[in-house]
């Protein structure tokens, strides 16, 4: 039972991660939360069902599906909803944060309009499929999930320590002001990197229908807010802290339902990040703000 709960924990954390992710790098580059992030995660989901469910295309397709519309989408976000603002003088990244709460609630109402209410099944011809692993049957859709975040957390980590677009990146994160000084197109990193955390949003979708073999309109807010805390939880701007929140959350969720009540799976999930935080605001891999004393 413990073994086969943690499973179920480990991979629904790493759908977690991924979320989080989109989130840490928009805010590690721009320093606003984009709270448009969850509603296009959405969109990666109902584009990987109506490819896989309706049209029964192979999955690998419907990933790249997803991210190319949520790349997509995101490129429009950044163009249309940031980039004024950003060039337009003494805006405040408060104007942006507002701007994304807009695209947000544009995008929640265009899904209802789109794709209706009500749950649409995410059917995967390999969801049964499953063998033993010592004392617990282990689903291939789990060890799918698991090695897709894997492989996407391990790769991100990997372009940004060692290539030069990730280097770039990271300079534009420092600041903004300097890394364009030293040579950097900061107005190209920024558009890469929403387009970036976009497209992990679509293969978050994916995945994430994948796991629950359905999805609505309502998962967007759902896993948006969940994303957010993550980030909070795991350190504002920090790839390890998302990832490591993600994992956290997701274990804590699981083993709430399995050894407790389904009813509070939320509410303790978030009460353990708030013990977190009363102990090291700043979270587990963010660093304290200077004159703090912590």
């Amino acid at each position: 039972m413990f073994l086969e709960q943690l499973i179920n924990g480990v991979t629904l954390g790493s759908i977690y991660a991924i979320v989080a992710l989109g989130y840490t790098l928009v805010f590690g580059v721009l320093d606003i939360i984009n709270m448009a992030h969850g509603e296009i995660f959405m969109f990666g989901a109902f584009v990987g069902m109506l490819l896989v469910s309706k049209a029964g295309v192979p999955l690998p397709v419907a990933f790249l599906g997803a991210i190319a519309v949520t790349g997509a989408m995101g490129f429009l976000l950044e163009r249309a909803a940031l980039r004024p603002l950003r060039s337009r003088p003494g805006a405040s990244n408060l104007a942006s944060l507002i701007s994304t709460i807009g695209v947000s609630i544009l995008l929640e109402n265009a899904a209802h309009r789109i794709f209706g209410a009500g749950n649409h099944p995410f059917e995967t011809p390999f969801a049964e499929i499953r063998f033993p692993v010592g004392p617990v049957n282990v689903y291939l859709v789990q060890v799918l999930i698991l090695l897709i975040s894997l492989l996407l957390m391990a790769g991100l980590a990997l372009w940004l320590s060692r290539t030069r677009g990730g280097k770039a990146l990271r300079a534009t994160a420092e600041d903004l002001t300097t890394a364009g000084l030293l040579g950097v197109d900061t107005d190209r990193m920024i558009t890469v990197t929403v387009v970036i955390a976009s497209a992990m949003g679509g293969v978050a979708g994916v995945l994430i229908g994948m796991a629950f073999n359905y999805i609505n309109n309502q998962i967007g807010l759902s896993m948006g807010l969940k994303g957010l805390a993550i980030i909070i939880f795991g350190g504002m701007g920090s790839v390890y802290g998302a990832m490591a929140g993600g994992l956290i959350l997701g274990l804590s969720e699981t083993f709430v339902v399995a050894y407790g009540s389904s009813g509070y799976r939320d509410a303790i999930a978030f009460v353990i990040i708030i013990g977190v935080l009363l102990v090291r605001p700043q979270g587990l891999f963010g660093q304290a703000a200077p004159g703090t004393g912590h």
